[in-house]
């Protein structure tokens, strides 16, 4: 299935203040927003409901809700804050949360040790081999495999099969600080409008908001913090072309739509970013759906397209 790419500008009368771009009246769009306290809770649902509607999928969607359950409650549990010097790096325009700076520092060690108690008794096989080797994973290596999601880096096999445990202790340590940030950081421009502004992560997908300030306008969503941040639709979000932009979606034998979600692909970087649209289904999440479609990711693998979303809890491509 494919559409016309959408246009749609910056929001009119987008002004500026302390920490970069703030709409100038209540009614219009927020140039970035910051994680909800409710993201774990509504995206543990969504993918248990996607579970019963992609059956082939049921199993390993049902196991990823049990781990974003487990990320719901440990992200209330009390770390220190990591904020300290938030406004300093917002005005020098540098991610308050730095996946460069802080990845050392942060909390997910403890998130990890706290994840793998919650998920002991729930953990069968065959995932539960590769539980008790993450378990068991000396510290540097830990630290060595955090590092390395981070930075986009190939994983081994036996990595790999470790790495959603890992991601989800990371997007609970980031998302706790995001939520403890004193300002909303500026929406990013020029390279960098790819990446959050809190932390620095590349998004896990875009989506079409609903609601009366934001009917109808995209943000990019953090793989990471799950910070959002305002994109036009009408350019790629990886290179800003908006001549060769096009849209491909899930039908079922009747033609139907399958999931609110698109991959929207451009010819002129050669990559694709999926797009989850609210207006068709309000719950729907950009990084459970995007676990949830994986078929459409193997529908355009053929077209030499890389896949640029970051998802901590899915980790695709050839072993190192």
């Amino acid at each position: 299935m494919s559409s016309n790419p959408d246009n749609e500008s910056e929001p009119a009368g987008a002004g500026a203040h302390a920490f970069g771009q703030a709409p100038p009246s209540p009614g219009a769009p927020p140039m970035v927003g910051l994680p909800s306290r409710k993201l774990f809770a509504e995206r543990a649902r969504r993918l248990r409901q996607l579970a019963e509607r992609v059956p082939a999928m049921a199993a390993y969607l049902q196991f990823m809700a049990m781990v974003v359950e487990a990320q719901h409650r440990i992200v209330q549990q009390s770390r220190p804050a990591l904020t300290s010097g938030a406004e300093l790096a917002m005005r020098h325009g540098i991610p308050p949360l730095s996946i460069d700076g802080l990845w050392r520092d942060m909390s997910w060690h403890d998130d990890l040790e706290a994840l793998l108690e919650e998920l002991d008794a729930q953990v069968v096989e065959p995932q539960r081999g590769w539980f008790e080797a993450l378990r068991r994973l000396p510290q540097t290596e830990r630290a060595e495999l955090a590092h390395a999601m981070l930075e986009g880096r190939p994983l081994s096999l036996e990595q790999r099969a470790m790495a959603p445990l890992m991601g989800a202790a990371l997007q609970v340590a980031w998302t706790r600080q995001a939520r403890m940030l004193p300002a909303t950081p500026p929406r990013p421009a020029g390279v960098t409008s790819g990446l959050c502004p809190c932390c620095g992560a590349p998004a896990v997908g875009s989506l079409i908001q609903i609601g009366m300030a934001r009917s109808r306008v995209r943000y990019l969503q953090c793989g990471l913090c799950a910070s959002e941040w305002y994109a036009e639709r009408a350019k790629c979000a990886q290179c800003g072309d908006s001549k060769t932009l096009d849209y491909s979606g899930l039908e079922d034998e009747q033609g139907e739509r399958v999931l609110p979600i698109q991959a929207e692909t451009c010819d002129h970087c050669h990559s694709y970013l999926k797009r989850v649209n609210r207006e068709w289904e309000a719950d729907a999440d950009p990084l459970a759906d995007d676990l949830a479609s994986l078929a459409l990711d193997m529908m355009i693998a053929d077209r030499d397209l890389a896949r640029r979303a970051f998802n901590p809890l899915l980790v695709l491509g050839e072993p190192a």
